[in-house]
């Protein structure tokens, strides 16, 4: 399935803040995945950056002046408006923010965010008593009771100095904030996807754990793409590096049982679980409470017990269940074993030897093997892709 960004029309308005300079890479990677991207300045924008800078990253005319015979905006037509599939203003001050409340038209952009019937998105920046400030909070309400999308602020230190509420999102949440919005209407929608990624990690003592190399890159990528068909989803994870994406519930977890306890919790209302997570098959019989000194011993002998098969164990009625067989060799044994086992609907085989399918990398090439005894042997892609991939056949099952 193709980035749901490519060949959308993206109005992009920038506003007054010193956080602009990320509106050009977010104008940029816009433009890398295939929108066709119009931005919006106003005049105060104008100040921290040129317009210049917005057309050479678009290759498209910039929109400062609603008065502009020369503009697609002029004031007998607002072509751009129409044809957007979404507004999103960032950053977005509070005169903006205040100005979009009160449905002002006095530029470029609240005439084009008054004109348009594509959702709209405001992501805030500011100091962090201007957030905090009755009427802009009054404002942001407003606009939230209309339909708008508010993303963000971020907590951080602020330009003043400041560390508070009134951060703009970094540019990957803005992204995924876009495509959360643009699938709101998917395949998935009204669907409640439960996914679990990253390798568990069982305490040996308050210093050292039994864990994998598992990255999370997985599950969070199929996050993503259930995210971006419109389903309500919640990720359990295990510890990883990754950042939260936008607009998915976390559950954070570190070990098995936790893990087991959150699905079985998750799960309990859910129409598909898709179990990604590398979950340790072994824990110590107990932790130490104390970390364990080196000693004089050049051994170190740790009883083991079997952690539980949580996804085996999760059958709640009707749950579409979708595994993964991370194997080192036997792949479709390995697999088609794991697939009756453990009662699932699906399962994606991976060779973790594989060049660029291990962990830790960003593409993986699997072998999907369904109950009927369905057997599709996907091309090396991103994981993003893959997601969709084994999305496309829950949808089929939901369907």
């Amino acid at each position: 399935m193709p980035d749901p960004l490519a060949q959308r029309s993206i109005a992009l308005g920038v506003t007054g803040s010193i956080a602009c300079y990320k509106a050009v890479d977010l104008a940029s990677k816009l433009t890398q995945a295939g929108a066709l991207v119009d931005v919006i300045m106003t005049r105060e924008a104008c100040q921290f950056l040129t317009p210049l800078t917005f057309r050479s990253i678009t290759h498209r005319p910039v929109v400062t002046d609603v008065f502009d015979p020369q503009s697609e905006l002029s004031i007998d037509h607002v072509a751009i408006a129409e044809r957007a599939d979404a507004l999103i203003v960032a950053p977005a001050t509070a005169h903006t923010i205040a100005k979009l409340a009160l449905g002002l038209a006095d530029d470029a952009l609240t005439t084009t965010a008054l004109a348009t019937q594509a959702p709209l998105i405001i992501a805030p920046a500011m100091d962090a008593h201007m957030f905090d400030n009755a009427a802009t909070q009054q404002n942001a309400s407003t606009l939230k009771s209309r339909g708008c999308v508010i993303a963000g602020p971020a907590e951080g230190r602020l330009a003043s100095g400041l560390v508070g509420k009134g951060r703009l999102l970094e540019v990957p949440q803005l992204l995924g904030c876009l495509r959360q919005t643009l699938g709101r209407g998917g395949d998935l929608a009204g669907r409640k996807v439960v996914v679990s990624a990253g390798g568990t990690q069982e305490p040996i003592d308050p210093v050292r754990v039994i864990a994998n190399h598992s990255s999370g890159k997985m599950g969070f990528a199929i996050a993503e793409a259930a995210r971006d068909r419109g389903a309500d989803v919640t990720l359990v994870t295990a510890p990883t590096a990754l950042d939260s994406p936008f607009g998915v519930n976390v559950v954070k977890i570190a070990t098995a049982l936790e893990m087991r306890s959150a699905l079985q919790n998750k799960c309990a209302h859910a129409d598909a679980l898709i179990m990604a997570a590398a979950v340790a098959d072994w824990r110590p019989a107990a932790a130490a409470d104390q970390k364990v000194k080196k000693g004089s011993s050049d051994t170190w002998d740790i009883e083991l017990v079997k952690n539980p098969d949580i996804v085996a164990g999760i059958s709640t009625e009707c749950l579409i269940k979708v595994g993964f067989a991370a194997e080192s060799e036997d792949l479709l044994a390995n697999a088609q074993s794991k697939l009756l086992s453990k009662g699932l609907h699906l399962i994606a085989a991976n060779d973790i030897t594989a060049e660029h399918s291990g962990f830790g990398a960003d593409t993986n090439k699997v072998i999907l093997l369904d109950r009927e005894g369905g057997e599709e042997s996907l091309p090396l892609m991103s994981k993003y892709d893959v997601g969709h991939a084994i999305l496309d056949r829950v949808a089929g099952y939901l369907s």
